[in-house]
């Protein structure tokens, strides 16, 4: 799209997604209208992603029980190499719609500066007045984000929370992973 005079964007996107849905009958298909210059791209790889897990809702629902139960605003989980979302628990609003993308971000390149100097990033703390921000190493595919807007309560109960949560979410995910080795093929495109 970002060849496109912008004029035309929206007129040829909605052409293209047609022809691709017509010629993709009887199956489902949704595009996504991305840009190299902005975090869509990266929303949209996060929505695929989302989309072949398959048992996402049952892991969203424990995200929410483990939110709820340590009082925290956000929990993501992020796949580990690419750090895209895979799902998330919001029990507090924020403004910022692109917040998960820009963490993303911030991560990798902070994972990458790790690789430079031949170390390899485990977890982060963050944290000031009105928040605190904990990213652990989570499972074997996963990274997690606990946001808290308490930031006193010691960092030791939130990580012991995290660890002592790692075996349940590890037993979801091999059940995700059993279903993963059942999909065969799956095609992304790119419409320019």
């Amino acid at each position: 799209m970002d060849l496109i005079p912008e004029d035309q964007r929206e007129y040829i996107f909605m052409d293209r997604e047609s022809d691709l849905k017509r010629l993709s009958q009887p199956l489902e298909c949704v595009c996504f209208r991305t840009s190299i210059w902005d975090e869509t791209l990266y929303k949209a790889w996060s929505n695929i992603v989302h989309s072949l897990i398959p048992n996402v809702d049952e892991l969203e629902q424990h995200l929410n029980h483990f939110a709820e139960m340590i009082d925290a605003d956000e929990v993501l989980l992020f796949e580990r190499a690419t750090f895209l979302v895979i799902c998330y628990s919001e029990r507090r609003q924020h403004n910022d719609i692109h917040r998960f993308e820009k963490v993303s971000n911030i991560i990798k390149q902070f994972k990458l500066s790790c690789t430079k100097l031949a170390a390899q990033f485990q977890n982060m703390e963050v944290r000031n007045s009105r928040f605190a921000a904990f990213i652990e190493s989570f499972t074997a595919n996963t990274y997690i984000m606990v946001i808290l807007s308490d930031s006193s309560i010691p960092s030791a109960t939130t990580l012991w929370n995290i660890r002592n949560s790692r075996k349940h979410f590890e037993m979801l995910e091999s059940v995700r992973t059993c279903h993963l080795n059942r999909i065969h093929l799956c095609i992304v495109c790119n419409v320019v």
